[in-house]
């Protein structure tokens, strides 16, 4: 790839294809030892989802689930 006027560099189709990404979707880069890293929302989210993961125990109640019950509970209590 080179890059043309205005720092512009076209991702070919294969890269495309494999993120999934199209016209019009937003793309995060990050400088990493020297190095740009490509990736989508979607990717960056599921990495943050998957290191989320390593400390919630198997089996774990859902905290979500815990918050909106404590939520529930204190408005029928009308905190």
């Amino acid at each position: 790839m080179k890059m043309s006027d205005g720092g512009r560099v076209v991702i070919p189709a294969e890269i495309r294809q494999s993120l999934g990404l199209k016209e019009g979707d937003a793309v995060l880069f990050e400088l990493r030892d020297g190095e740009v890293i490509i990736t989508t929302r979607a990717a960056r989210l599921k990495r943050a989802q998957a290191l989320f993961q390593q400390f919630v125990p198997p089996g774990s109640p859902s905290i979500a689930d815990e918050l909106i019950a404590e939520r529930r509970a204190a408005a029928e209590r009308g905190d």
